[in-house]
C-alpha cells in the first residue's frame, strides 16, 4: 500500500470531517428554514450522493491496474443489508431536523453510533476493563443529562429518530469494516438504498415541496458532504490506527456546535455544553482505555 505523508492525511481527515459536520448543518439549514419537506431532502441526498460516488469509484477502477486472474465484472461490492442500514440513517436523519438543531442532533447521532459501534465490538466478544466501562458510564450519564425532561429538553421525537440514524450509521460501519474495496462498496450501498427511498415518493405527493435552494442544499449534502466526505475519509482510513480514527471523530460534534451559531444563528445552552463535554469525554477515555489494554 503507498504511504501518504503525514499532512497528505491530515488534510484528508480534516476536509472529511468537515464534510461529516456540514452534513448537520445543510440539512437543519434547509429543513429549519422549510425550504424542502424531509422525503424530498433523504430522497435527493441520496441520488445525488449515488451519482457522484459512482463518478469517483469508476474513476478508481479505471485508474487501479486489475489484478492478475481478476473477472472481467467484479461482483457487487455492496449488499441489500447495508444498503437498507444506510437508508435507515438517511431517513431518519433528515426527520429528526425538523425537531432538533444542528448541534444537538449531531451529538446525540455521535453518541449513538458509538454506542452501537461498542455493542458490535462486545457481541464479537470483546470484553471492555474497568476504564472502559466508566467512560462509557459517563458519555451515557451526559447523553440522559441531555434528554431528560426539562426546558432545554430536546425534542423527544427527534431525538428517538436521531438514535435510530445513529443505530443506522453504526450498523453500516460495522458492515463496511475490512471491505475490501470500501469506495465500490459505498457507491453500490448508495445505489441500492435508492430501492428503499422508493415508498418516500408517496410522502412527496402528499406534501413535498422544495425550494431551489432546499434542493441545492439536498445535492451539496449528498453529493459534497457524503459523497466526497465519505471518499476522503476511506482514502485515509488505510494511514490511521483505528483508536486515531474513532478519536478525530469526536471533532465532529464539536465542529457542528461551534459552526451552528455561526452558520444557523443557534443558541448553545449550558445544559447541551455540559452534555456535550461529559458525551465526548467519556467516549474518549473509553477509546483510549482500550488502547493501553
Amino acid at each position: 500500500m503507498q504511504q501518504r505523508s503525514s499532512l497528505a492525511v491530515a488534510a484528508l481527515c480534516a476536509a472529511a470531517l468537515v464534510g461529516f459536520a456540514a452534513n448537520s448543518l445543510l440539512c437543519r439549514a434547509a429543513l429549519g428554514e422549510r425550504s424542502i419537506d424531509a422525503a424530498s431532502f433523504t430522497a435527493i441526498r441520496l441520488a445525488s450522493g449515488a451519482l457522484v460516488l459512482a463518478i469517483l469509484a469508476r474513476a478508481a477502477a479505471a485508474a487501479a491496474p486489475a489484478p492478475a486472474g481478476a473477472e472481467a465484472r467484479p461482483r457487487p461490492a455492496g449488499s441489500w443489508a447495508s444498503a437498507a442500514a444506510l437508508f435507515l440513517y438517511a431517513a431518519a436523519f433528515s426527520f429528526s431536523y425538523l425537531r432538533l438543531t444542528a448541534a444537538t442532533g449531531a451529538l446525540i447521532l455521535f453518541a449513538a453510533v458509538q454506542a452501537t459501534m461498542i455493542a458490535g465490538g462486545i457481541r464479537r466478544g470483546e470484553r471492555p476493563r474497568a476504564p472502559e466501562w466508566l467512560g462509557f458510564a459517563l458519555a451515557g450519564g451526559g447523553l440522559v443529562a441531555l434528554t431528560l425532561p426539562g426546558l432545554a429538553a430536546p425534542d423527544p421525537l427527534g431525538a428517538a429518530l436521531m438514535a435510530a440514524a445513529g443505530l443506522g450509521w453504526g450498523v453500516y460501519s460495522l458492515r463496511g469494516r475490512g471491505a475490501a474495496r470500501p469506495l465500490a462498496a459505498t457507491a453500490d450501498n448508495f445505489l441500492r438504498s435508492l430501492v428503499f427511498a422508493a415508498p418516500l415518493a408517496a410522502a412527496i405527493v402528499l406534501d413535498g415541496h422544495a425550494s431551489a435552494r432546499g434542493a441545492a442544499l439536498a445535492a451539496a449534502s449528498g453529493a459534497v458532504a457524503s459523497g466526497i466526505g465519505y471518499s476522503l475519509w476511506y482514502a485515509a482510513l488505510p494511514h490511521l490506527a483505528a483508536t486515531r480514527a474513532a478519536i478525530l471523530q469526536l471533532s465532529v460534534p464539536v465542529l457542528t456546535a461551534a459552526a451552528a451559531p455561526l452558520v444557523l444563528g443557534e443558541t448553545i445552552t449550558p445544559r447541551f455544553a455540559g452534555a456535550a463535554a461529559a458525551i465526548v469525554g467519556g467516549i474518549a477515555l473509553a477509546v483510549l482505555a482500550k488502547r493501553k489494554s
